[in-house]
């Protein structure tokens, strides 16, 4: 029976080599000079210093830059609130989310089922296993999960005849 897998991952390795590259140019930066400004990692936690909101914002922006570069979607980030740290340092926490939330799997359910498509759907942990008689109606559902999932990333793997 032909399946997929419809899952939402981000390479670690890519995602160290655009922090290093993006700790790189905030340090060359003739407008970072003499500030406390980094990105710094724990597994998927992001953790975004500056001096102040425009210097905050200014990493994330060149953060994003280096991400993209290394084709990581930047809608996989989950930006948290600034806050402010000891002086006038501030603080941000930025999350890389990573495999399909329990919402988004029942939404994406949900639409398989009412696009009376004959295939069918389940939630397997952090992934969607998307089961069909035909290859052909397996390509039907991954065009319509392409079309109507825009706001989260993405991607159909596993695909099996």
């Amino acid at each position: 029976m032909p399946s997929f897998d419809i899952v939402s991952e981000v390479d670690k390795q890519e995602l160290r080599n655009a922090l290093d590259q993006a700790n790189k140019e905030i340090a060359n930066r003739f407008d970072f000079k003499g500030s406390d400004a980094r990105v710094e990692q724990s597994e998927f936690e992001l953790t975004l210093y500056a001096d102040d909101d425009f210097k905050l914002e200014q990493v994330l922006d060149v953060l994003s830059q280096k991400l993209i570069k290394r084709n990581i979607d930047v809608r996989s980030l989950d930006k948290g609130k600034s806050e402010k740290v000891s002086g006038n340092k501030m603080k941000q926490t930025v999350t890389v989310k990573t495999g399909v939330e329990i919402e988004l799997a029942k939404k994406i359910v949900k639409l398989i089922k009412d696009s009376k498509l004959k295939v069918q759907a389940s939630i397997q942990g952090d992934t969607v296993r998307v089961t069909g008689a035909k290859r052909d109606f397996l390509q039907e559902a991954i065009q319509l999960v392409k079309k109507s999932i825009a706001d989260f990333p993405l991607q159909f793997q596993n695909f099996r005849d």
